[in-house]
This record gives C-alpha cells, structure tokens and sequence, in this order.
C-alpha cells in the first residue's frame, strides 16, 4: 500500500511567524522532501518569494484568500500538482495567509478527492509578544487556538520569563491540542512529519535541498523546540470500543498516533492502520504482512507515558473471540477503505466509544 503525503495546514494571523517557521522546516529538513502551497493575500506573493528558493515544490496563490478564492475542487487542482502519482515529496505544507479561516482550510483538505494525500494537522502560530493585542482586535484568535492541533507560541525570546509563562498559560488553557513554545519557528519537524529513513528502508535517498544548502549561518546552534514520543505493543487484540473511548478522552498533549492496530475477530483478521492528528482519526484496513499485533507511536507535548501506556492497555480485549458489533460499527465511521475521510475534530460521533 502507497503511504500517503501527509497535507499540513499552518495558520496563524499577519507577522505571527508562518513564514519563519516554515523556512526552518525547510532548512532543517533532515532528508525530507517537503512542497509547498503559498497562499499570499496581495497582488505580490511575497510569502512564495520568501520559500521558493529552498523548498522542494510550490504552488503559489496570489492575490485571493485561499478559502474564499477556491473552493475544495480548486485545492485539489492545486494539491494534484505537489501530490500527483509518483511525486517524490514526503509532505506538503499550505501556508495560509494571515486573513485565512483555519476551519475551512482543513474542511477543504479533508474533503479531497486526492488518494495520495492525508490529514497532517492544523497548526496555529501565535505571537507570544503581540498575544493580547491580537486576541483583542481578533476574538476569533481564541476559537483558531482551541481547533489546532497544535499551537506554536512563538517569539517567547521577546517577552520576559514571567510575561512567557503566562501567555504559554492562557494557550494551554484555550488550547485541546498541543503546545509548543519556540523562538525564531524554531520547531523539530519531527514532530510533524515522520522519520525520512521509514520513507527509504531498501531504497536510496533522493537528494533535496538540505543536502545543496549550507543551512543558516548559524545552524549548528539551532535549539528545536522538543517534543515527546512513546510506543506501545502489544500481541493482544484491543477492543474497538475500549479503543474509540481512549481517542476521547486522551491527553491534550497528543498530537500524532500512527500504527498498525490488531482488534482480533472484530475486524475479521486484518490490520488496521491507524493515523490520529489531534483528534482527527481515521483507519485503513490491509492484510497482515507478519505476526499480529498493535504497535502505536504516540507523539506529542508533556506527555505522560505511564498514564497512556495504562489506558491503552486497558483497551486489550478480555474476548479476543467475540465481535464487538457496536465498536465494528464505530470503527467503519473512520474507515478510509473509500477514499479520505472527512472526519475531524468536531464531528466525532457521540455513541462512538
């Protein structure tokens, strides 16, 4: 099965810090090929001049707010051009323009037609320095933080130590998702993108431009803004139910969980592949290549692995031999067999789990 490209949406209000944090995605790529759909609000695409000249792929839009100017048949057309068959990119970021609606950007993306894509995220850039004056001329600023994925609390260097704990504070307290606090955009794209070596296991790597470029003066410097991962196996099924219940109520700090997932006689002997951005989720079914058994990682902030590894070892199945037909039932409103999925973090069922 062809992994998809993962489509990341990074959002965040005019001077926040888009295009400095995707410029050092770019730059501090470790292998990863990344494309690029600049969305400039102005008749000069200024945000695409400031990316092409070290970015893998980009396709530009100038002069329009992409989720007024487009509608989600548009962003196809755009995606189709970074994503099409035998595209050798490892994910594709859409910089929104500083006007741009987040909800409606990944309505658009989860509503494409693309089977070479998925879902990578919503993230929100937020000016640690400018935090209250933005939420007091945008109150909209409060409900963009609470559906992101994840949040990036940037320019914490241009505050005090006090004046930072307490805008990182308020975040977290707006925030259902993660929370990561940087300066300069400086975050590892590790937590966003998967490992390139899974991408070229038996393969040769592709050159891209961190191999062509010297990086920033200054890279060997470069503090990442850290993140946390843990795994989980197990040989024993889960139970779908126990399962869709975990997604519930799992901690804020979670941002990715990605794996193979084993629900014995309730899913009939395949494999489900599991891919959870914030508290997006979706599943696709394929037949086992090895031995059975569930092998999650969880990525994201302040995790607590103890707490996580306990509940998700709840969700293994006491009756690996009986059909939770409830939870089979659950799990086909997630299931990507059809084509993307196109649910999100505000549409989870309430009889789900």
């Amino acid at each position: 099965m062809t992994a998809r490209i993962p489509v990341v949406v990074l959002a965040g209000y005019l001077g926040s810090g888009k295009t400095t944090l995707l410029n050092h995605l770019l730059r501090n790529d470790d292998g990863r090929r990344i494309g690029v759909l600049v969305n400039d609000f102005g008749s000069i695409n200024v945000d695409a001049m400031n990316v092409a000249g070290q970015v893998d792929a980009t396709v530009s839009l100038e002069n329009g707010c992409l989720c007024c100017a487009v509608d989600a048949e548009g962003v196809d057309r755009m995606l189709e051009k970074l994503a099409h068959p035998g595209a050798p990119l490892d994910a594709i970021v859409i910089e929104a323009s500083g006007i741009a609606e987040p909800a409606q950007l990944v309505r658009m993306v989860l509503s494409s037609q693309n089977p070479g894509i998925e879902f990578g995220g919503l993230v929100e850039v937020v000016d640690a320095a400018e935090f209250d004056d933005s939420r007091a001329r945008h109150p909209e600023l409060d409900d963009h933080v609470r559906l992101a994925d994840l949040v990036v609390v940037n320019k914490i260097d241009r505050v005090d130590e006090a004046e930072r704990d307490r805008v990182i504070g308020e975040v977290r307290e707006l925030a259902e998702g993660a929370v990561l606090a940087t300066e300069r955009g400086r975050i590892s794209p590790g937590i966003l993108f998967d490992d390139p070596a899974i991408r070229d296991a038996g393969g040769a790597r592709q050159l891209s431009f961190a191999d062509l470029d010297d990086h920033d003066d200054d890279h060997g410097h470069h503090m990442h803004a850290v993140y946390e991962s843990m795994e989980f196996t197990t040989d024993r099924p889960l139970n779908p139910t126990a399962f869709l219940a975990f997604l519930k109520e799992r901690s804020r700090g979670v941002y990715r969980i990605k794996g193979p997932i084993d629900f014995g006689a309730s899913g009939e002997g395949r494999c489900f592949r599991f891919h959870a951005v914030g508290v997006y989720a979706a599943f696709e079914t394929t037949r086992w290549k090895g031995p059975r058994s569930t092998s999650l990682v969880l990525i994201g902030t302040d995790l607590d692995p103890s707490n996580l590894r306990a509940r998700l070892e709840s969700c293994i199945d006491p009756t690996p031999d009986a059909v939770d037909r409830m939870g089979v039932l659950n799990l086909a409103r997630h299931l990507e067999d059809d084509g993307p999925s196109s649910n999100h973090p505000d549409k989870w069922d309430d009889e789900a789990g």
